[in-house]
């Protein structure tokens, strides 16, 4: 008789949604029905040595990942999605998977490399005064001072200590996404390649990670608040009522020269100036709609002509360079330690790896030399 091994269901779940897979979709490739897939995840049935073996091999992961429970579950509070309040359920769980893994593999990481301290302040706001003050806070906690633009959003919050990614199979529903773990964890779909629109949904995270430690976020007045904070944080108030163009008329031209000097949407400084009571409704709406009218609704002038390029992340990419000289096998064997083949690996991380093959722990391998 066949020996059933346990399997642990949680596990199975995570993987699955990370990889974007139905139950029905995961059952098909392994030969078995939805129902025991669901079963498995349940705890209710357990699977074979085959079973388990091929499970791993269409998710990417070990046997063993999926036989030992994730040691901590990832709260709703810390969870901050950027993107449309309707987006479906599978995608948030995909997302939400893919940065539970994410978070595991950095904890890996973390054991043999020194990363940067995690210095984001607890500044809770929600009144439009309490949000601008919090901005002008966090610019000087991070000595970026609060009359110039800031140079790059990517390395203020990896210098802050944050982990960042991308996921470039992203739903166009989702902009951005932060987990607000030991290490935070920002992940943005790279589907939207604009400068000032990835330092924004920087911006709208740092808010979260900010103001919103301990709430739960997601809905309008969260969002609302984040938008605040981003567009405050990039642009501070002081700087707005220096430079911004004063007039019966808009002026495009002074406010795309703004939009080079501060590397933010024309649409967002509009915005800015409509909240600091520079613009009229009646200016503000004739903006907008001249936006729209002209194609820049959401692809700008300067957004994809290569005058302002795309940061790129810094600190994960260094970190998995740092590891193939600080251990054995690099990224991958740290990868492995977690349960991760080099599949999921490059799902969480964004990074490509190739498979050395059995690693010499391996019971099937067989030592021909002392290592």
């Amino acid at each position: 008789m066949e020996t059933k091994a346990k399997i642990a269901g949680e596990q199975l779940r995570l993987a699955r949604l990370a990889r974007g897979y139905s139950l029905e979709e995961i059952g098909e490739r392994v030969g078995a029905t939805r129902q025991f897939i669901h079963q498995l995840e349940t705890g209710a049935r357990s699977a074979s040595d085959d079973l388990i073996a091929a499970l791993a091999d269409e998710l990417g992961v070990t046997a063993a990942f999926l036989g030992e429970p994730i040691p901590s579950t990832v709260r709703p509070e810390q969870c901050h999605f950027r993107g449309h309040i309707t987006r479906p359920a599978s995608v948030t769980s995909q997302v939400l998977a893919r940065g539970t893994l994410l978070d595991k593999f950095v904890a890996a990481i973390e054991e043999h490399l020194e990363l940067p301290e995690v210095s984001f302040p607890d500044l809770p706001a929600s009144s439009a005064e309490e949000i601008e003050q919090a901005a002008e806070k966090a610019r000087r906690y991070w000595g970026l001072g609060t009359t110039g633009p800031i140079t790059s959003m990517m390395r203020v919050v990896e210098n802050a200590g944050a982990v960042v990614t991308y996921f470039g199979d992203l739903s166009e529903r989702v902009d951005a996404f932060s987990m607000d773990r030991r290490r935070p964890v920002i992940v943005r779909s790279s589907l939207k390649e604009s400068l000032c629109r990835q330092r924004f949904d920087f911006a709208h995270e740092c808010g979260h990670l900010i103001m919103h430690r301990g709430i739960q976020t997601g809905d309008r007045a969260t969002e609302d608040q984040a938008h605040r904070f981003a567009s405050a944080f990039l642009f501070p108030r002081g700087a707005v009522l220096r430079e911004f163009p004063r007039g019966r008329t808009i002026n495009w031209r002074a406010l795309f020269q703004l939009k080079l000097r501060w590397k933010m949407s024309v649409r967002a400084i509009v915005r800015r100036g409509y909240d600091l009571g520079l613009l009229s409704p009646a200016q503000y709406r004739t903006a907008n709609i001249h936006l729209v009218k002209t194609g820049q609704a959401k692809v700008e002038t300067y957004d994809a002509d290569g005058t302002l390029p795309i940061e790129q992340p810094e600190l994960l990419p260094s970190a998995i360079a740092a590891l193939e000289s600080a251990i054995p096998g690099g990224a991958v064997a740290v990868g492995r330690q977690v349960g991760f083949a080099p599949a999921m690996l490059e799902l969480v991380t964004g990074a490509s790896f190739s498979d050395p093959g059995p690693m010499p722990d391996d019971p099937k391998v067989v030592r021909l030399r002392p290592l």
